[in-house]
């Protein structure tokens, strides 16, 4: 959807690491450092394609492809403010009524079919209301 209609949709992506997941919380942590040298996205698909098998070389390994700093890496990865902020995304994703990943909500609404379909025929009416183009 991005492609298809690039100044009319916009991704906010919040953090929700499942407790059940040992490495959810510390890859969060690594995506937010990722994101503090410009590589968020990158990190996110990176971890993504591995979420199976997470631990601390997968994301060494993932830091280090990236080229990213590795002492820059590591403290913003500790600073409050990533602790903060991935508190904060699971506060607001608690009270949405989140209970797994991945969740979409397109503005406000959770999307249930999340095949480009599902997103499809939630986004196109949204964007024909708005009268925006392509």
């Amino acid at each position: 959807m991005i492609e298809q209609y690039p100044q009319q949709v916009k991704i906010a992506f919040k953090h929700f690491p499942l407790r059940n997941h040992r490495f959810a919380t510390k890859a969060a942590q690594a995506a937010v450092a990722a994101g503090r040298q410009g590589h968020f996205w990158e990190f996110h698909d990176q971890l993504y394609k591995r979420y199976n098998r997470l631990n601390d070389q997968a994301i060494e390994e993932i830091r280090a492809a990236l080229a990213l700093s590795p002492e820059q890496f590591k403290a913003d990865m500790l600073a409050p403010g990533t602790i903060a902020r991935i508190n904060a995304d699971m506060q607001s994703g608690a009270q949405a009524g989140v209970r797994g990943t991945p969740t979409v909500f397109i503005n406000g609404r959770r999307l249930m079919d999340k095949s480009l379909h599902g997103f499809q025929a939630m986004i196109n009416p949204l964007l024909q209301q708005s009268g925006a183009k392509k």
